[in-house]
């Protein structure tokens, strides 16, 4: 057994000193100050001889599952993906193989009505158990507000505060959450701010565990695609939802809240966006976390809203989400004996590398969380944004 590990040693170090692609990926990761089995935490620590072929025939994607598969590591995720992004190597590698993928996110609707179920089966019906254990106590799956919170609960009570406020909700108003997740906005709003909510979401878990934990509450939850939303709302809020939309739809998916929004209301979408308009989202995020998935720039946002809404006003606090998932991370860490036998060892490294990985992307500026604030003919007087409550 162990001349056979030996042996196995003296290929992989023999196949490091032949590869063309090895030094390839070596004088690439150095531009991003990372190096192959090197002493930082951050470094890219091989394991097998077979990722620089991966890497390099299947880009982001093969990078993805080989990590999966045990084919690589880092002591840091976070602060390699971080240093890779903001070095911009995703654009270096860009695999002829993943040209299919390119063309069926710009020749095909992959988020029409019957594929936009897809999603909710997928990544958020998994385990209401699951996500109880990574979030926050109200369930908040989207990006905290840190400006004055010192833990992940009072990030996500900040944020929810924000969107009201912005929102300026007051007793008796109707709500609209497109997107509702476990309805933590909702249940915040009618809580503190004493309005009547109505959600929508395509997740069957999200929809039965909203329902009992807010039952007497003025909420109701509906399993419900947004585009056959038809009634009227005092104002309406979208958060994290609209990164599900698609850009085939974005111009509809504003249609149907402009239609349902009353005349002299506001619109907040909360969304995570890309600095690009001419891009395609990550293969791997696609295939292993959020199937469909189709990140907006903010191009598109303003084409979609074109005759339809007033901007007043777009607030970016992208650096935030790093906090966020990073606080994710640590409690699905803690969490994760619970779930190791039903999940197994290669769930727990893909979700550990979805969530690090995002944190380096928004560390790294690669990936940015607005909320805009939309109304149909402008405020008389104009907007002004609320301070942030502390």
């Amino acid at each position: 057994m162990n001349e056979r590990v030996s042996s196995m040693s003296a290929v992989a170090k023999d196949h490091r000193g032949q590869s063309r692609l090895y030094r390839s990926m070596v004088e690439l990761l150095d531009q991003a100050g990372v190096r192959v089995d090197g002493p930082d935490p951050w470094d890219l620590q091989l394991k097998d001889p077979s990722l620089p072929e991966r890497v390099f025939t299947h880009g982001g994607l093969g990078l993805g599952e080989a990590y999966m598969d045990g084919h690589w590591d880092a002591r840091q995720l976070d602060g390699f993906f971080f240093r890779v992004l903001r070095a911009r190597l995703d654009q270096e590698v860009r695999p002829l193989r993943l040209a299919l993928h390119a063309l069926r996110m710009r020749l095909f609707n992959l988020q029409g009505f019957e594929r936009a179920w897809t999603v909710g089966k997928a990544h958020y019906d998994i385990g209401n158990d699951f996500y109880e254990a990574m979030l926050d106590p109200r369930m908040t799956y989207s990006c905290g507000y840190w400006d004055h919170a010192s833990n992940l609960a009072e990030a996500q009570e900040a944020k929810l505060d924000l969107i009201c406020r912005k929102l300026r909700l007051h007793p008796g108003m109707r709500l609209l959450d497109i997107g509702c997740g476990w309805g933590s906005l909702m249940g915040f709003a009618a809580e503190r701010y004493g309005v009547e909510c109505v959600g929508v979401t395509v997740s069957k878990e999200q929809a039965a565990w909203a329902s009992a934990r807010y039952a007497a509450l003025p909420v109701e939850i509906r399993l419900q695609d947004y585009r056959s939303l038809d009634e009227p709302f005092d104002c309406i809020a979208s958060v994290g939802m609209f990164e599900h939309v698609g850009r085939r739809n974005h111009r509809e998916y504003m249609e149907v809240a402009h239609r349902c929004l009353a005349d002299d209301g506001l619109f907040l979408l909360h969304t995570i966006g890309k600095n690009m308009r001419d891009t395609i989202s990550d293969a791997w995020i696609d295939k292993y976390i959020f199937p469909n998935g189709d990140l907006p720039s903010v191009g598109q946002i303003g084409d979609a809203v074109d005759g339809l809404f007033v901007v007043e006003d777009l607030h970016n606090f992208g650096a935030d989400y790093d906090k966020t998932l990073m606080a994710w991370c640590a409690n699905f860490e803690a969490a994760w004996p619970r779930f190791e036998q039903r999940m197994g060892e290669r769930f727990r490294r893909m979700w550990r590398y979805y969530l690090l990985s995002c944190a380096g992307a928004f560390r790294a500026r690669d990936l940015q969380l607005w909320q805009w604030v939309l109304s149909k003919k402008g405020l008389i007087g104009g907007y002004r944004r609320p301070e942030a409550s502390s």
